[in-house]
C-alpha cells in the first residue's frame, strides 16, 4: 500500500506521533484550563501554524472564552525566517483580558514576543504564550520560552504537521514530520 505522505514529501521521517501530539495537546490544555476558569480570556492562534494547536485546544477546554486570531509572519511560505511581517492584526477588544497567544512552534521567539508586545499595547491585562513544540536549537540560551506548552520538543530540523507547512502545505498532518535533507 502507498504512503502518501512519504509518496508525495521524499526523505519525511515520522518525528513525533499522532499519539504523542494528542498527549501533548491535552497536557497543554489542562494548564491552560486553570487560566480560562479564572480569567475572562481570549485565545489567539497566530495564523497560519497556531490555528491548527488554536482548534485543538479550543475543544479540549470548558469554559467561557474568545477565540481570535492575528497574522505575522517571518517566513511566508519560505524556510527561513526573515523580518516580521503584520498581515493581521487581532480584531478582540484586549483592555482587562487575559489574551493566551497560541502557536504552533517556538524556534527563535522572535514573532512570539512581537505578538506578545502587541497585545500588551492593545491593552490586555496579561499574556501569556503557548506553542505545541519546541526546536531544540544550539544556542538557545537568549530565547525566551513559552509560558506554556505542551512538552514536545523537535529537534533542529525542518519539521512540518500539525500546523507547521512545508511550502504552504502539510499543516493538516496529525504527526510531525522532519526533512531528512534538508534541502527545500
Amino acid at each position: 500500500m502507498a504512503n502518501l505522505l512519504t509518496d508525495s514529501v521524499p526523505d519525511a521521517d515520522l518525528i513525533v506521533a499522532a499519539e504523542t501530539v494528542a498527549a501533548g495537546l491535552d497536557h497543554l490544555a489542562g494548564d491552560l484550563q486553570a487560566l480560562i476558569a479564572r480569567d475572562e480570556c481570549i485565545l489567539l492562534g497566530v495564523a497560519m501554524g497556531g490555528l491548527y494547536s488554536l482548534m485543538q485546544l479550543a475543544a479540549r477546554l470548558q469554559g467561557d472564552f474568545l477565540l481570535d486570531y492575528c497574522h505575522a509572519t517571518r517566513y511566508d511560505g519560505a524556510t527561513v525566517g526573515q523580518e516580521l511581517r503584520w498581515i493581521q492584526a487581532p480584531r478582540s477588544e484586549f483592555v482587562e483580558r487575559t489574551v493566551i497567544v497560541i502557536d504552533d512552534i517556538l524556534d527563535e521567539g522572535i514573532t512570539l514576543e512581537a505578538i506578545r508586545k502587541r497585545c500588551t499595547e492593545l491593552g490586555a491585562e496579561q499574556v501569556y504564550t503557548a506553542v505545541l513544540a519546541i526546536k531544540d536549537l544550539p544556542d538557545a540560551t537568549n530565547r525566551k520560552l513559552p509560558d506554556y506548552s505542551s512538552g514536545i520538543h523537535v529537534p533542529n530540523l525542518y519539521v512540518f504537521g500539525c500546523g507547521m507547512d512545508l511550502h504552504e502545505r502539510w499543516r493538516h498532518l496529525d504527526a510531525i514530520y522532519a526533512l531528512r535533507d534538508e534541502v527545500v
